[in-house]
């Protein structure tokens, strides 16, 4: 079984290493040819050394002069070949470096490339931490051998050499080299085979304590105020000391394999001496012969390793690269059709048609949880609909769906009578855009973080954009206005001000259509106010966007021109806020449910500038 496990790992890294040459089969060229270079030039370092000792050296001891030219003749040709061999190291070394790093490069790219076309469901199931190994070490393992491989190559041309060499310089002496090589590859295979399980141990501990960081990380917020620092230190601790145990496990091999392969030549070199004095008794060689021999097995004895450095790091290699293909074949992107909707400026109508979701299981086996059922609404343009429900009857669904960050399992969800799923990717964008309930800031400027970089969205589009938002006091206010840091995640802001500022990034981009999930609920109950009459204004006094918003406070509910009511991700009931109050006994229990829980939070609150989100149960919806 650990034999089939070992060719398996052996046959299954030849073929990362055989991808690698294929997709930079020019650079490969360059860095084996500098290592075939350098190969040539220590073959035939032996035997110019050889002839130097034989023909010059020793008869300058004999006469006990030396002659000037034959030493001319000889450092000449000495010098020359060490040129040549710095010119084929150089070759080599650049061409496996630059050839290494532009993979690793360019499956980053492809990996984070892949992340972004897989679908939120495929993200859920897949830890952060994972996800940034895969990108990170595991890329970096995947192509570790690339460094080492053309020499390895290199080494091959010498080891033909070599062994063709010694048969035509003495059979004797190519025994003891056929009996030299065939125990170093051997050894190297045996060590091989044990690294492997290993290796890969350790490169899945690598991402778990990856994922263990970030999410302690991500997470400090809730550690800190649940009191449970010396508990994830504890965790993490466990998690780095296997990383730690399997590490050393990984360098003890190492350790007793590295002695051997190093032992090898050098016992060859004795045997070569031994038997090569006999053949010289025997007159069978000369003494030039022998040191071209015996000086071939000591410089042989180094670049015989770079074939077991490649092996030695094909275990690695093919977990590295499990891991990443594992990105790179993953399945269910979304793919974008190809229709524009018209250029306009004017509101953007929604329409949900029978639509039905259920979110993916964390388990294949398991069934999908179903979230919606048969979901029929309009959102006529430049109006704004508000969405009510209990927590889990699918607002924050449909939110997703009207952006189209998830695709319906039925129905059809349609902006200006255009399936979503048949819009360009560029057109989606330029004309819908959602601002969820938690706000993400990059570690950026004011400036960055509102316009993106997207093309037009100039200061003045960005300090609009603020207005609309009721954030332009506060960054007005700011020490650099625009140019103020935020600090990750936005760390020097507010919850409500980090809400403001992501509305208005969504803004600063002039959407039709502009989907609310609960974006106001951090900031205090009078701005919120401001800022929905702003966006209402907006949207009916002209040019502007229609409205589907998530809402929990009746001043938010009061605002929209009609309010779908959720239940068990069905639409019970539809129609204006008062009307729904008078006849539907489930939406006026609700409403009045969440109204008490903000005033009991009000009641609590020393900052009115910027109020908490409600309590969890109220807040929190899928």
């Amino acid at each position: 079984m650990a034999s089939g496990t070992s060719r398996d790992v052996l046959g299954r890294g030849l073929g990362v290493l055989g991808r690698a040459i294929r997709e930079q089969p020019r650079i490969f060229a360059v860095a084996v040819s500098g290592s075939v270079l350098f190969g040539a030039m220590v073959v035939a370092s032996a035997f110019v050394v050889g002839r130097v000792v034989g023909d010059v050296v020793v008869p300058a001891i004999e006469r006990g002069s030396v002659g000037v030219s034959a030493l001319a003749i000889a450092a000449t040709a000495l010098f020359g070949l060490s040129v040549l061999r710095v010119v084929g190291i150089f070759g080599r070394r650049l061409g496996a470096g630059y050839m290494q790093y532009r993979l690793q490069a360019d499956y980053r790219r492809r990996v984070t490339r892949r992340y972004l076309d897989l679908p939120l469901s495929w993200h859920h199931r897949n830890a952060t931490g994972t996800l940034l190994s895969n990108a990170n070490s595991d890329v970096e393992a995947a192509w570790q051998p690339i460094a080492p491989l053309p020499f390895a190559v290199g080494t091959l041309v010498m080891l033909v050499g070599a062994v063709s060499s010694l048969f035509f310089t003495d059979w004797a002496l190519a025994l003891v080299g056929l009996a030299v090589f065939p125990a170093l590859f051997a050894l190297n295979v045996a060590y091989s085979r044990r690294m492997a399980p290993r290796q890969a141990r350790a490169q899945r501990l690598r991402a778990e304590v990856s994922g263990i960081a970030h999410e302690s990380f991500d997470g400090a917020l809730v550690v800190k105020t649940m009191g449970r620092e010396s508990q994830e230190t504890a965790r993490f601790a466990d998690r780095t000391g296997q990383l730690r145990d399997a590490l050393i496990s990984v360098g003890r091999l190492r350790g007793i394999f590295d002695p051997m392969l190093e032992t090898l030549p050098s016992l060859g070199t004795l045997a070569v001496l031994v038997v090569g004095a006999y053949r010289l008794r025997q007159g069978a060689i000369d003494v030039a012969e022998l040191v071209s021999v015996a000086f071939l097995f000591t410089v042989l004895a180094f670049p015989v390793r770079a074939i077991g450095w490649v092996l030695a790091e094909l275990p690695r290699s093919v977990a590295g690269w499990d891991r990443v293909s594992r990105v790179l074949d993953a399945t269910g992107e979304m793919p974008y059709g190809e229709q524009r909707l018209a250029p306009t400026a004017a509101p953007a109508s929604l329409t949900f048609t029978d639509v039905g979701f259920a979110y993916e299981p964390a388990e294949a086996h398991l069934p999908g949880a179903q979230v919606l059922g048969e979901v029929s609404f309009t959102v006529e343009p430049g109006r704004t609909v508000a969405l009510v429900g209990p927590t889990g009857s699918g607002k924050s669904t449909i939110a997703s769906l009207a952006v189209r960050l998830v695709d319906p399992l039925a129905g059809a969800v349609r902006i200006d009578g255009v399936d979503v799923r048949q819009l360009t990717a560029d057109s989606l964008a330029a004309n819908a855009a959602l601002v969820a309930q938690v706000p993400f800031i990059f570690d950026d400027t004011i400036r960055a973080n509102v316009s993106l970089d997207r093309p037009g969205i100039d200061d003045e589009v960005v300090w609009s954009a603020l207005r609309l938002a009721e954030a332009d006091g506060f960054v007005a206010a700011l020490p650099d206005g625009l140019d103020t840091m935020v600090g990750e995640r936005g760390t020097s802001l507010s919850g409500g001000q980090r809400q403001r500022l992501t509305l208005a990034r969504a803004l600063a981009g002039r959407p039709r259509l502009l989907v609310l999930d609960d974006a106001t609920s951090a900031v205090d109950p009078r701005v919120e106010a401001a800022i929905l009459a702003g966006l209402r204004s907006s949207a009916t006094g002209g040019p502007g966007a229609s409205i589907l918003v998530v809402a929990y406070r009746r001043a938010t509910i009061a605002l929209a021109d009609e309010v779908i009511y959720l239940e068990q991700g069905r639409v019970l009931a539809r129609g204006t806020h008062s009307t729904l109050l008078a006849t539907v006994p489930g939406y006026a229990d609700l409403v009045t449910a969440y109204e008490q829980a903000e005033v009991d939070h009000e009641s609590t609150a020393h900052d009115y500038d910027e109020v908490a989100p409600l309590p969890s149960g109220l807040e929190v919806d899928r």
